[in-house]
């Protein structure tokens, strides 16, 4: 399927016609946290071999929406999804959806840093081993090539049998992303991966997305608007769990449709 352009009554919500099929998306989406409603009715479309920015205001919703991708929420008793999400296509909402194999084929990076407390090699050999690959040689034939993809090698294949906890913080998240790219994802969901990381950490982890896109669909959630317009291809800009307005990143940032997403993405507000 390929974005078409959707417009609603308040003619808020525009998506682009760009000639890149959707990898996932989303079909009047709501989330509802108990009596609380995170997210109302979002429809998006997520560009296959992209990068995908999720921007907006504290408590406006982004996180929360990242987590629909590989179905995080499920792990919130309170969580009520309505709507659909499709991956390909295919809902991944369906009641006899795998969920442990939804989440192999959409991997997550978090905020903070969070590598296992065992060494290099374990974490990113952790996945595939609970995949059933137990061959030594395999194994070690995927943690060089995903140290290699996440940028890391140089800097870690004299430190394999090392603590992952010894590293710097921006190695720890690109082991993260290692460790998600060793189960072979199609989907990348990243939370915020830079905002604990210094200036020349964060600009190896946008270099390294740049790489990643080629074969793989990134979204990413960022409260750093000059990171959403250097990283992303395209932005969504979320306000109160609504979906503001969507479209190709260099044209939203600078000429935007809403005038709120031209106030946000100025600093007027939020």
């Amino acid at each position: 399927m390929e974005l078409r352009v959707i417009v609603t009554e308040k003619a808020s919500i525009i998506q682009e016609v760009t000639s890149f099929p959707a990898k996932m998306r989303t079909e009047n989406v709501s989330l509802f946290y108990g009596k609380s409603q995170a997210l109302k009715g979002v429809t998006l479309s997520i560009p296959r071999n992209q990068i995908t920015a999720i921007i907006g205001p504290s408590g406006c919703g982004k996180s929360s929406f990242l987590r629909l991708f590989n179905r995080m929420n499920d792990l919130i008793i309170s969580a009520k999804v309505e709507g659909q999400v499709f991956l390909d296509e295919q809902p991944i909402y369906a009641p006899k959806v795998d969920v442990v194999e939804l989440r192999k084929k959409i991997g997550m990076v978090f905020q903070k840093p969070n590598p296992f407390p065992m060494s290099v090699f374990d974490n990113v050999a952790y996945g595939p081993r609970v995949h059933g690959i137990k061959e030594r040689g395999i194994l070690e034939e995927i943690v060089e090539k995903c140290l290699k993809q996440a940028a890391l090698w140089e800097e870690v294949k004299d430190k394999l049998r090392t603590s992952a906890l010894s590293l710097s913080g921006g190695q720890q998240q690109r082991l993260c992303i290692a460790r998600v790219l060793a189960v072979e994802p199609e989907v990348i969901l990243l939370d915020e991966p830079c905002s604990a990381l210094d200036p020349i950490s964060t600009m190896k982890i946008e270099d390294l997305m740049q790489e990643l896109k080629k074969d793989y669909t990134l979204i990413i959630v960022t409260h750093n608007m000059q990171q959403a317009a250097r990283a992303s291809d395209f932005t969504a800009f979320l306000l109160a769990g609504e979906l503001i307005e969507f479209g190709v990143t260099k044209e939203l940032f600078t000429s935007p449709r809403d005038p709120r997403t031209e106030g946000y993405i100025t600093g007027r507000w939020g």
